[in-house]
């Protein structure tokens, strides 16, 4: 067996039918709470547990699973790569236990299914522009729906992250980046939009200005199409997010090239200049699990989404 390896042939690990054990509820809530926690003190204090219930418990999941779940240090307990695909699955299946609560609760009551919270993941400018029309849209046909949108950079896992993770129930993503999607997303695109400049209005020469530009605007769209303008300065000016860009720009520091969603926040201050056909474009969708995909109210959030951006 290599090192650092669990045992897997053991009974305690065993289904009845020969394959790998199931966790239970309790265990997969035990992960995700170590996970979120940093600990299993932590924890167990969390869940009203003590440490060693925690510990036994993770030792158990891990035995069943069959692999390490998490690296234990005196700084506390975080996932290894399989504890954090385990905490992952474990959050989202969690999740559906909720939703399926929820769901057969109206049901039953003979009122509209559609209920309970939904978790939306959507980086700033998407937050701004396209979700509020289509919740609106959504809580009025569906009072029972109780959405909870967070905003979180597009950089590194991103929204598609946070849904993978089970944090989310629907992302709002950058689609077609070149790191793409984590295995088991679904996708569809909302929008495409235009990149243009944007530069302090009547500025004569605005081609001449330094750069400005923010961590979230990577996209390999976005890079492949700079690196084949030579009149694009090579002095980059970074700021935190593209209102801050669009601020510096009103104040004459610079000039930028921005997405549409993004140039929706322009003043005055600024001119802004179509790029033509041969400029860049990016794609905006939403982001989810196939498991979500099926439950009502991301479905509905889905058809709202599509019939106020199509």
């Amino acid at each position: 067996m290599p090192a650092g390896a669990v045992g897997s042939g053991s009974a305690e690990s065993r289904g009845a039918r020969g394959g790998p054990a199931e966790l239970l509820p309790q265990e997969l809530r035990i992960l995700v709470a170590v996970a979120d926690s940093g600990g299993f003190s932590a924890a167990a204090a969390a869940l009203g547990l003590t440490q060693s219930a925690v510990s036994h418990s993770v030792r158990g999941s891990e035995t069943k699973l069959g692999a390490v779940l998490f690296e234990r240090g005196r700084g506390g307990a975080s996932p290894t790569a399989a504890g954090e695909r385990a905490v992952g699955h474990a959050r989202r299946i969690l999740r559906l236990y909720e939703v399926m609560g929820a769901e057969v609760r109206g049901a039953g009551r003979g009122a509209d299914p559609v209920e309970g919270v939904l978790r939306i993941a959507a980086f700033r400018s998407a937050a701004l522009h396209l979700l509020p029309p289509a919740l609106e849209r959504l809580t009025a046909r569906h009072p029972g729906i109780r959405p909870e949108v967070r905003v979180v950079r597009e950089i590194g896992p991103g929204t598609a992250g946070e849904v993978a993770a089970g944090r989310a129930d629907l992302g709002i993503a950058t689609l077609g980046v070149a790191q793409g999607l984590p295995p088991g997303l679904l996708s569809g695109v909302l929008v495409e939009e235009a990149y243009a400049l944007v530069h302090p209005a009547g500025h004569p020469e605005p081609r001449t200005l330094p750069l400005m530009d923010w961590d979230e605007n990577c996209g390999s769209y976005t890079r492949a199409w700079w690196l084949e303008q030579d009149w694009i300065p090579r002095a980059t000016v970074k700021a935190e997010d593209d209102a801050m860009v669009l601020t510096m720009v009103g104040r004459g520091l610079g000039m930028a090239i921005m997405p549409e969603l993004s140039l929706r926040e322009a003043t005055e201050a600024v001119d802004i200049t179509c790029l033509g056909p041969e400029g860049p474009v990016r794609r905006v969708g939403y982001v989810t699990t196939s498991e979500s995909a099926a439950t009502l109210a991301v479905r509905a959030l889905i058809r709202e989404l599509r019939s106020t951006n199509g």
